[in-house]
C-alpha cells in the first residue's frame, strides 16, 4: 500500500468519524431529519462526502445509534473499576438514559419498518446486555440490588419509561427509571 492510498484511508476514515460525530450533535438538536447541510457544514465536509459514505439516511442514522451504544457499553468496565457496584450501575444507568433521551425522532425513525434498522435490536442487546448483567451481578453479590431482573429485562423497562409521554417534561422517565431502580434496592442485603 502506498503512502498516499494510506492517507487517503486515514482521511476517509476522518471524514466518516467527523460526520457520525456531527450528525450526533446535529441529532440531538435538531433531531434525526435534520437537513443533510446542517451536517456537513459541521463535519467541515461536503455534501457528496456524506453521501459517498452514508448513501441512505439511515445508514448515517445507524452509524450515529451503534456510535451511542459502544460508548455506553463501554463505560461499564470503567465504571465498575472506578465505584462501588450500586454507584458503578446507577453511573451506567444514567449514560443509558442520556442515550435514550438525545436521540430525538430515533425512536420513530427505528420503527418506521425501514429495513436498514432490522439488526439494531440485536446490536442493542449483544452489546448493553453483557454489560448490564456484569453491573447488576456485581451489584446483586455487593448485597445493593435482589436479583430480580435480568438485563435484557431492564434494558426494556427503561426504554419503555424513557419514551416521551404527552403533557409531561422531559425529566418525567428520568423519575420513573428512579423508582424502577429504587424497587431492586427494596429489601436487598
Amino acid at each position: 500500500m502506498t503512502q498516499q492510498t494510506r492517507r487517503r484511508r486515514a482521511d476517509a476514515q476522518r471524514n466518516v468519524e467527523a460526520l457520525v460525530e456531527a450528525a450526533r450533535t446535529v441529532f440531538d438538536t435538531s433531531g434525526v431529519d435534520a437537513p443533510a447541510k446542517e451536517i456537513t457544514d459541521l463535519a467541515g465536509v461536503g455534501v457528496g462526502t456524506l453521501y459517498r459514505h452514508f448513501p441512505q439516511r439511515s445508514d448515517l442514522v445507524k452509524a450515529v445509534v451503534r456510535t451511542g451504544i459502544d460508548a455506553v457499553a463501554d463505560a461499564g468496565p470503567e465504571l465498575s473499576a472506578t465505584h462501588p457496584p450500586a454507584r458503578a450501575l446507577s453511573l451506567w444507568i444514567d449514560r443509558f438514559i442520556e442515550l435514550l433521551e438525545t436521540k430525538r425522532g430515533l425512536a420513530s425513525a427505528l420503527h418506521s419498518g425501514d429495513p436498514a434498522f432490522e439488526g439494531l435490536p440485536g446490536y442493542f442487546m449483544e452489546r448493553l446486555g453483557p454489560t448490564l448483567t456484569a453491573l447488576l451481578d456485581a451489584a446483586a453479590a455487593d448485597g445493593a440490588i435482589r436479583d430480580v431482573l435480568d438485563a435484557e429485562d431492564l434494558l426494556y423497562a427503561i426504554a419503555l419509561l424513557c419514551r416521551p409521554v404527552p403533557g409531561r417534561e422531559s425529566g418525567h422517565g428520568r423519575r420513573m427509571v428512579a423508582v424502577l431502580v429504587d424497587g431492586l434496592r427494596y429489601g436487598a442485603g
